[in-house]
This record gives C-alpha cells, structure tokens and sequence, in this order.
C-alpha cells in the first residue's frame, strides 16, 4: 500500500485495509457460545450467517446493552440479540464511503459481503484511523492532548 492521502480516502477500495477474516457464527449458536468465540477472536464482532449468507451481526455493544445485567437463558442464541440485516459494504466500495457510513451509523465494524450477501472481511474502524493517522502524521501528531483548550502565550523558552 502506498502512502495515503486525503484523495486516497475516495478512491482506495475497502479491501486494502479489510485483512482480517470475519468471525462466523451460524444462526441459532447460544450466547454463550458466541460471546467465547468473540473473546478469543479479542472482541471481534460475531457475523451471523445462515447458509453462508449475513443474517446479523453480534458486537460487544450487543453483549453490554442486551446481554449483560438481563435475565438471560443459558441456552438463549444470538438471534434474538443480533442486530439483524446490518448494513454492509462490497469489495468495491471506497475508505470514503465506509468512513460515512460508519459515522452516519455510530458503527465501528462494518461487515464486507461479496456479491451474494457472503462476508468476506471485516472493516474496523480503527483500520480506518491508522490509515488516516498515516496520511496526514503531522497534523495528527501536533494536535494538543484535548484539542478544545488552547494556550494563551506558547508553551518553552
């Protein structure tokens, strides 16, 4: 990959960054199951699949909001607790386009399917930010530790 720039970002294809295999799960395998997998995977999202194709995807939001705390059944699966239908991205599709949609969506994983709704990779949005950190180090780099608060008189000698 070569060194990134800010027209890069609309026109570099998700796969670039996309390297890492989706954890699949068939629908109908318990939390329980589930969430060990994930644990394994250091909290990848689960992708729920029902022959090969995305019924769902399970995150950590998931196991936190619905899971966590809830009179939950041993044998209760990630289907009711799945959000079903997640929105996705193909192959094809630009660092641009999946940085919009993850802000639009307050996602932080976004499953890539190929062209008959199988997952192929997953996006992180930390993958995204790395690259975005490498495109431009120096303004990344300078940024004051909380970029809200600004100094009157320069800081050293």
């Amino acid at each position: 990959m070569t060194a990134p720039t800010a027209r890069s970002l609309h026109a570099e294809k998700v796969t670039a960054l996309a390297q890492r295999e989706p954890l699949l799960v068939e629908a109908g395998t318990t939390v329980a199951a589930a969430i060990q997998r994930m644990r394994a995977a250091r909290g990848e999202p689960a992708l729920v699949i029902r022959d090969g194709r995305l019924e769902g995807i399970f995150t950590e939001r998931d196991v936190l909001l619905k899971v966590l705390g809830h009179d939950v059944a041993p044998d209760a699966t990630v289907d009711a607790y799945m959000k079903p239908r997640p929105q996705t991205l193909t192959p094809d599709a630009t660092l641009g386009e999946a940085a919009h949609l993850m802000e639009r969506g307050r996602f932080r994983h976004v499953p890539i399917v190929d062209a008959d709704g199988r997952p192929v990779l997953t996006l992180r949005q930390q993958d995204i930010l790395a690259y975005i950190a490498e495109a431009f180090p120096e303004e990344i780099l300078n940024l004051p530790p909380r970029p809200h608060q600004r100094l009157e008189e320069p800081e050293g000698a």
